[in-house]
């Protein structure tokens, strides 16, 4: 099963953290479109407004299926060897699903601030867009 994974290509934090995927999964179940590829944000009916919530993860089989912001962050915690542990026991934990949707909101609204700005957008490897090459 193939998922897709919508982040901001020119957040430093965001590339860091694709980039880690990137070596973790290697392409087995995830692609990489960043939120600067018009083309494919509207092939999966993604709007810039959509992006401004966060990072969106898509199921490729079923395309109406999808997460945003810290649910998707967990749902690819889930999907990585031995996580559904880790994000059953955050989520178990009462208080801290709700203290980390706050954390993500702050990251996000503050990421180029606390953690810069690309110059350039970064491209995955493992971009499900044929056209993309890496930076």
């Amino acid at each position: 099963m193939t998922y897709h994974v919508i982040y901001d290509g020119n957040c430093n934090l965001c590339v860091t953290l694709v980039q880690l995927l990137e070596n973790l999964d290697q392409g087995q179940q995830f692609q990489y479109i960043p939120m600067q590829n018009q083309t494919e944000l509207n092939r999966f009916g993604v709007t810039s407004t959509d992006c401004e919530q966060g990072m969106i993860l898509i199921d490729g089989n079923n395309p109406q299926r999808r997460w945003q912001g810290s649910d998707a962050a967990e749902e690819i915690g889930n999907l990585l060897p031995a996580g559904d542990l880790f994000v059953g026991a955050y989520r178990a934990l009462p208080g801290l699903k709700w203290a980390g949707d706050r954390i993500y909101e702050q990251v996000r609204d503050n990421r180029y601030q606390w953690f810069g700005q690309r110059s350039s957008t970064y491209n995955s490897a493992y971009s499900s867009c044929e056209s993309c090459q890496q930076n």
